[in-house]
């Protein structure tokens, strides 16, 4: 199968890259390099990791798990994945505009976050950016919790240990300084969730779609949460103009934001405990589990491709209201805090 083909691939490709992972960062690279191939295996589990091609893996192995990491991610058979390391970099370097921003969830490696994008680059037949939603120190602390498994309130305590992953990356030499060593920046909410932010706030980015699954959909939450407390003006623009779809967990969104659709699988008990018990599925997959890949035994994945082609139209359709939002000051409290505790903050830089 292909799933094999291209984890076989990855692992190979991270192993020759282990060394200089190692020259470039030794604390890191020996306390994540087991998690993260561990997580390589989770994307194959979760995500259609056979679209992506043999020399693109080459490309992701020593960024695998590179939180807040941006990748251009085109149709099958169009040009290969891109991937930058900053929104600055994406900015200069990127010509190719975006249909849609994606973030994945799981595994939290660049392979998956590739995978999910190409599947909704086919969809859509146009090139999407996809964050990645990495795996550093602070995640390893609270999986310790609990928070891979319940992600929606332990694993908003990733942003307490934001201060230890800022410290190990000091001693990282392709990590600028300014982004990793400056006390200021302990404040601010996780790389990945920043990236979003960033990419949404800019006028040159525009993509008009969010797609996430699992736990990139608290991303996307977090990262709208922020947007709507630092400036309501931007938010009301923003939520007339974005249409979101959440696949396999369903997360609030701030009240801006009203163009949502949650797609659950019929079978996605693991999605279910990590959603908000009163979103009610908009679009229900038969007979689906939590994962995406489409070699899952018996058909139990949820095919992204069909998927989207089939739901995206009903944001035409005239669907129910969502749940009263008096219930987001209590369901959705760790997006809340996230945002409290970034806008506290004295910013790093103009906004």
């Amino acid at each position: 199968m292909q799933t094999f083909a291209a984890l076989g691939s990855i692992q190979a490709e991270r192993t020759a890259a282990f060394p200089a992972k190692f020259a470039d960062n030794p604390l890191r690279a020996l306390t994540l390099d087991s998690l993260q191939r561990r997580n390589a295996i989770l994307d194959a589990v979760f995500y259609d990791i056979g679209v992506i091609t043999p020399e693109e893996t080459k490309g992701l192995a020593f960024w695998l798990a590179r939180e807040g990491a941006i990748l251009v991610v085109t149709p099958s058979g169009g040009d290969p994945l891109k991937l930058f390391l900053t929104t600055d970099e994406y900015f200069s370097k990127n010509d190719k505009a975006a249909a849609a921003l994606v973030v994945a969830g799981v595994g939290s490696s660049a392979l998956g976050a590739a995978a999910f994008a190409r599947n909704i680059a086919d969809a859509l037949g146009e090139p999407v950016v996809a964050v990645v939603s990495g795996y550093g120190l602070s995640d390893v602390l609270t999986e310790a919790l609990g928070g891979f498994f319940l992600f929606g309130g332990l694993n908003s305590l990733r942003h307490l240990f934001e201060p230890l992953d800022a410290v190990t990356k000091m001693f990282t030499w392709t990590e600028p300084m300014s982004e990793a060593g400056r006390v200021g920046s302990w404040a601010r909410a996780s790389k990945d969730t920043e990236t979003v932010i960033a990419l949404l706030r800019d006028k040159r980015f525009g993509a008009p779609l969010l797609v996430g699954h699992s736990k990139g959909n608290l991303v996307l939450s977090e990262a709208l949460y922020a947007i709507a407390r630092e400036d309501e003006a931007l938010a009301t623009t923003m939520g007339n103009a974005l249409r979101i779809v959440t696949i396999s967990a369903k997360i609030g969104m701030p009240a801006y934001f009203r163009n949502v659709l949650d797609v659950m699988g019929a079978w996605d008990w693991f999605g279910a405990l990590n959603s908000r018990p009163d979103i009610p599925a908009d679009y229900t997959v038969p007979r689906a589990w939590h994962s995406t890949n489409r070699d899952f035994p018996m058909g139990m994945a949820i095919d992204v491709k069909d998927t989207l082609l089939k739901v995206l139209p009903m944001f035409e359709a005239e669907r129910p209201v969502r749940p009263a939002e008096r219930l987001a000051a209590i369901l959705d409290a760790p997006q809340l805090t996230a945002a409290a505790l970034r806008s506290s903050r004295i910013p790093l830089r103009p906004e």
